[in-house]
């Protein structure tokens, strides 16, 4: 009964619109009517600026830390810890206090990343950088770092954590499938932050 509360908690958690909430409390503005429509750190950049973008990314980490916090603290250090932030994940990608139209999680994936293997985390964020000074995507840039961090977890990690880590990051790269087929097409949004030639 413990479990299924958890999860309960942890996907509501996930559902906290951030980028929603503080584009109408502090620009009068809807971010799902902007840009992409996602409710995520990038979107909140683009049409909100840095500030914005950047608190909402720090908040969507947030869920993924509190969840696992709140997990652990109740039912103690247990192999399938991975699982309330997958939860989490799913909440910010369906939540229900947006109409179950949210964002791709990979801030809140990236908190769960931090919370289990710390170090790994930041080579994948120097990766994540380098990729964006190099192609400008930012999209790539969130599939390569799941894309890498699911094999490495997959061929060295053990554990039923495994699994589920792997899933996730699965999750995020098939959230931007669309995103995929705008890069081959030569029209997703390339990042002010490339290295111009």
């Amino acid at each position: 009964m413990k479990v299924v509360i958890l999860i309960i908690i942890s996907y509501l958690l996930g559902s906290i619109p951030f980028a929603l909430i503080i584009g109408k409390i502090f620009y009068k503005k809807d971010i799902r009517q902007m840009g992409s429509g996602n409710l995520g750190a990038t979107n909140t950049i683009r049409c909100l600026g840095k500030k914005a973008g950047i608190l909402v990314f720090l908040l969507d980490c947030f869920k993924g830390f509190v969840s696992l916090l709140i997990a652990n603290k109740v039912l103690g250090d247990i192999s399938y810890l991975t699982l309330f932030g997958a939860f989490a994940m799913i909440g910010h990608i369906f939540p229900i206090f947006a109409n179950f139209k949210g964002g791709k999680a990979v801030a809140t994936a990236t908190s769960i990343f931090i919370y289990f293997y710390p170090f790994l985390s930041i080579i994948l964020f120097i990766i994540f950088c380098l990729n964006i000074l190099i192609t400008g995507y930012v999209s790539l840039s969130s599939i390569m770092i799941a894309l890498l961090g699911g094999i490495y977890i997959f061929v060295f990690e053990t554990g039923f954590d495994r699994y589920i880590m792997v899933i996730m990051c699965i999750l995020v790269i098939y959230m931007h499938r669309t995103n995929i087929i705008r890069i081959l097409n030569g029209t997703e949004n390339i990042s002010k932050l490339k290295i111009k030639k």
